[in-house]
């Protein structure tokens, strides 16, 4: 999984609350299982109509197009806990989302993927969506180790995480990461256990 330390991008605006899984990837984009190619389901039905011309939405607009931030509504991500969601996220770019409040599984799942979900009070977030609207003037850079956000006029915005979580992320260390950091305990007691009980290694 990439580090994360400090991401400085364009944040695109997404002023809508209840964005579920379903709405961030549909359930025809879910037949695979590689975490690469999804950034065309990303919004999918936002993004197109049902002929499948382009509407005019906000990540497909020429300012937003690298977009590596997005700032959204409340309960983002709720619904179904299908891990596509963040995948499709990351794939297209977006690595990090700030909303005043975001559905558990979702959450979680940002954080296994290398995406920081940032959760912020409502006039913190109506405060970045202001900033988010002025299209490429909307750089923001999200500092993790100092937990900050500063804005493209130099405000400055500090946000809460759990240690454990801000440690995985700056460390690019997903679940199996973490595991592979014992690696040498789990080989030494393999060892042992070949030793011990050779009949389950036979």
């Amino acid at each position: 999984m990439e580090p994360f330390r400090t991401l400085t991008g364009v944040a695109a605006p997404l002023p809508m609350v209840n964005v579920d899984t379903d709405m961030i990837i549909p359930k025809q984009f879910l037949k695979t299982i590689k975490r690469s190619g999804l950034a065309k389901g990303l919004f999918y039905e936002l993004r197109t109509d049902e002929a499948g011309n382009p509407k005019d939405f906000v990540l497909d607009r020429p300012a937003y197009r690298e977009a590596k931030i997005l700032v959204g509504g409340e309960n983002f991500g709720c619904g179904s806990s299908r891990e596509h969601a963040p995948w499709a996220l990351l794939d297209f770019g977006i690595r990090c989302v700030i909303a005043p409040s975001f559905a558990d599984i979702f959450y979680n799942n940002c954080f296994k993927n290398g995406i920081l979900p940032i959760v912020l009070p409502q006039e913190e977030v109506d405060k970045l969506m202001d900033d988010a609207d002025r299209g490429a003037n909307a750089v923001v850079t999200v500092d993790l180790e100092a937990q900050e956000i500063r804005g493209p006029d130099g405000g400055l915005i500090w946000f809460d995480i759990e240690p454990f979580r801000k440690h995985c992320l700056i460390n690019g260390l997903d679940d199996i990461g973490l595991t592979m950091q014992q690696a040498a305990a789990i080989d030494t007691y393999e060892s042992q256990q070949r030793t011990g009980q050779p009949w389950l290694w036979a």
